[in-house]
């Protein structure tokens, strides 16, 4: 699914207007009707709804939603928020067929002390302001935004959160944006949902097709991508009858130290999962017995230190490398490191203390070419310095892949992948529950293995993250969000492919 900015967005509503044709009123009802239909399957006739609408197009939506559940039967009634003498076309439209074709009460604002009297059972439809929204909210509109957040009824925000901005809101003022239960967007989501700082303004948040055209979508460039099963599935490769284990690639995972072979356990057993053909573990002599007590199908490769890695010797005879869980940032690991992105010529997989040496050492960026890189925000910051926001930090983190020619993993709620010519994909799967100890591990070792069996980096970061979200939902589903731990992520990779391949 491609994500667009709310300017091409509008692009994308005219066209859909001049090309199906469609006049934009109908365009308006067609929203109200997707609107209405979720809203029927949510909640009861017993809860009164209050609608509060803006003068513009998103306050069109709203007249025209008041409309129809009036002539459902659900008691409504219709805030109008004046704080201006200009209203849409479409906005004065649905005001007339408002009046004469139902008989919701029609309140006119212009002073916050008409704000109605509210309860928790009641239900506030936030139609004030859509994506549109330039500056930061403030006068009439604004005070009136702070007493619905102040009410303790449910909110439903149409198509965003209103006061909130569709993609930056670094100048924002959050103090006049709505603080949404639920959010209803319109064919896509809002990118400033992919953020983690708007979670609380979005609440839940639900797409609502309402046929905008495919010809439009199609032709409008954007650099964003939201990664659902429709991007991932035509990624898969397709294992033939004659294949055998030298088809699908020999890994090499570097990872653990005295104290963290835990993490050469996970990161072993989850490349295994996700289908590498051969698997070589490096890992200090410490970490032999139980490596090879651990996992039977792997080979290992022991280092000279008892400890720490400090050298990986010579890669040629591996198809791709993963290095960095658990390794620890001592100096003869951080030399190992260099000598290794000095004399590697393949693919290449950098996650946790492999990141952190790199942070100590910003020189060595030129060595990156091609590499993923595999972030927490935490360490990303280490990497490419603080940002104020995470829109700021996604800027930050395109201009570091292009700088530097990589891919890098932004993990979070929806992980970001970047790519060297711009490219961004937000991630659809994964939950709470994966916020444990181990899991970072996992996915570097699903990516390792993706890597060893011919997927490019771009794919293989973007499928990677995406089996490994859909894995930590499978789990989620058996357990629970606070029970989950990284082993039960990998037992749920290969239903997670199975689950992918789903017609």
């Amino acid at each position: 699914m491609k994500l667009f900015r709310s300017d091409q967005i509008k692009q994308i509503d005219a066209y859909t207007i001049q090309m199906e044709p469609v006049d934009s009123i109908d365009l308006m009802e067609r929203a109200a009707g997707q609107l209405l239909r979720w809203y029927i399957a949510h909640f009861d006739r017993a809860r009164r709804v209050f609608v509060f609408a803006g003068p513009g197009n998103n306050g069109g939506d709203g007249l025209a939603l008041a409309r129809l559940l009036e002539t459902h039967r659900y008691e409504c009634t219709l805030y109008y928020v004046n704080f201006t003498e200009k209203r849409s076309d479409d906005w004065n439209k649905n005001m007339i067929r408002l009046k004469s074709e139902s008989g919701v009460g029609v309140n006119n604002l212009i002073t916050s002390g008409q704000f109605p009297a509210v309860s928790k059972d009641d239900i506030i439809i936030d139609a004030i302001f859509g994506s549109g929204l330039a500056r930061p909210v403030e006068g009439l509109a604004g005070e009136i935004i702070k007493l619905i957040n102040q009410a303790e009824s449910t909110v439903i925000s149409i198509d965003i959160p209103s006061g909130l901005f569709g993609e930056d809101n670094t100048s924002n003022s959050y103090e006049f944006v709505i603080s949404a239960n639920y959010t209803l967007s319109f064919q896509f989501p809002k990118i400033a949902c992919m953020f983690a700082e708007n979670a609380d303004f979005f609440g839940e948040w639900y797409i609502l097709q309402i046929g905008l055209s495919m010809n439009a979508i199609r032709n409008i460039d954007s650099h964003f991508t939201y990664s659902d099963k429709s991007v991932v599935a035509p990624l898969l490769k397709k294992r033939k009858k004659f294949d055998h284990k030298g088809i699908y690639g020999h890994g090499l995972l570097i990872s653990g130290s005295l104290g963290k072979i835990g993490s050469a356990v996970l990161g072993s057993t989850a490349a295994l999962r996700t289908g590498i053909g051969l698997l070589t573990c490096h890992v200090p002599g410490c970490g032999v017995v139980i490596v090879q007590s651990s996992i039977n199908e792997a080979m290992v490769e022991i280092d000279k230190d008892e400890k720490y890695f400090t050298d990986s010797g010579d890669t040629d005879i591996y198809d791709a490398i993963g290095i960095g869980p658990g390794i620890g940032t001592q100096s003869e690991t951080q030399n190992g490191l260099l000598r290794l992105l000095k004399s590697c010529n393949k693919p290449l997989v950098i996650d946790a203390d492999g990141l952190n040496i790199l942070s100590l050492n910003k020189g060595w960026y030129s060595h990156l070419k091609g590499s993923i890189l595999t972030p927490h925000p935490g360490e990303f910051e280490r990497l490419a310095g603080k940002s104020d926001n995470s829109y700021i930090r996604l800027n930050k983190q395109i201009e570091f892949s292009g700088k530097h020619n990589c891919v890098v993993v932004l993990k979070g709620a929806h992980t970001s992948v970047t790519t060297p010519e711009g490219k961004v994909y937000f991630n659809s799967t994964g939950n709470p529950g994966m916020a444990t100890a181990g899991s970072g591990d996992v996915l570097t070792g699903i990516i390792l293995s993706l890597l060893s069996q011919g997927y490019n980096a771009e794919n293989a970061a973007v499928l990677g993250v995406y089996l490994h979200g859909l894995a930590g939902d499978l789990a989620a589903e058996k357990t629970s969000y606070e029970s989950i731990i990284a082993s039960d992520i990998i037992n749920f990779i290969g239903a997670a492919f199975n689950k992918i391949r789903e017609p």
